[in-house]
């Protein structure tokens, strides 16, 4: 084996390995953060991106040998193109859609990113690559910090089950008017007769809610209250 199939082959394992250095750099942040696309995922997705890169860099010396009366038509890009479109199918499988919030949408934007690092550094962009990754290390770690300085609106249903007594729903709302971060936006209301037993259901608008402990401490006082619920809701 010659001195340049060596130098090649060196090339291209260095590139290799860069590749998994950076996509793991990115899955260890989301595997920390306890997402289920993490080191492994990440890794596998930079190092693959990184193969298909290289293989539409060769290309063109796998069919060299042909010539132009030849009916093979080549464009190498499209591996690199096709790379980029099929991560979307991973990514869409990253995501999860709750009640009220859609979760893993940082992950699969991450496994985007990871695609273009490995073809980047399969085409030798090394700067380029390392800088993106060491970017996105920084809005991953820091921009989760400054998160909680950002109020955000949480849509969440609070539902009372409680005994016919008094006027609850008064007493109710009063409480809740002391928590200006909470905003009552409807109430559905369901009597059970054989019981005699009322469940208030009500959607709230509302922020970060700091004192909920105390809300739900002084919703339970409220005379005649057996159950109180609350859970996310649906985004109108």
């Amino acid at each position: 084996m010659n001195g340049l199939d060596l130098h090649q082959i060196s090339a291209e394992l260095g590139k290799l390995i860069l590749a998994a250095l950076l996509g793991g750099a990115i899955g260890f942040e989301r595997e920390s953060h306890g997402q289920a696309a993490g080191i492994r995922t990440n890794l596998l997705v930079c190092v693959g991106a990184c193969l298909m890169m290289l293989l539409s860099l060769h290309m063109e010396e796998i069919f060299r040998h042909l010539t132009a009366d030849s009916s093979v038509r080549l464009d190498p890009g499209r591996i690199a193109s096709y790379a980029i479109a099929s991560m979307g199918f991973l990514g869409a499988g990253a995501i999860l859609k709750g009640k009220g919030t859609v979760r893993g949408l940082t992950t699969a934007a991450g496994l985007w990113l990871v695609t273009g690092i490995g073809l980047a550094v399969g085409a030798e962009y090394f700067f380029p690559a390392v800088t993106s990754t060491i970017i996105s290390l920084l809005i991953l770690y820091g921009l989760r910090r400054l998160k909680s300085f950002f109020p955000r609106d949480i849509y969440t249903v609070l539902t009372l089950k409680m005994r016919a007594i008094g006027k609850p729903l008064d007493q109710i709302k009063k409480i809740l008017s002391g928590y200006p971060e909470a905003t009552i936006q409807f109430i559905n209301t369901r009597h059970d007769v054989p019981s005699q037993t009322t469940t208030y259901r009500l959607r709230l608008l509302n922020k970060d809610i700091h004192h909920w402990e105390e809300m739900l401490k002084s919703l339970s006082m409220i005379e005649g209250v057996e159950e109180i619920n609350w859970e996310e809701s649906d985004v109108p």
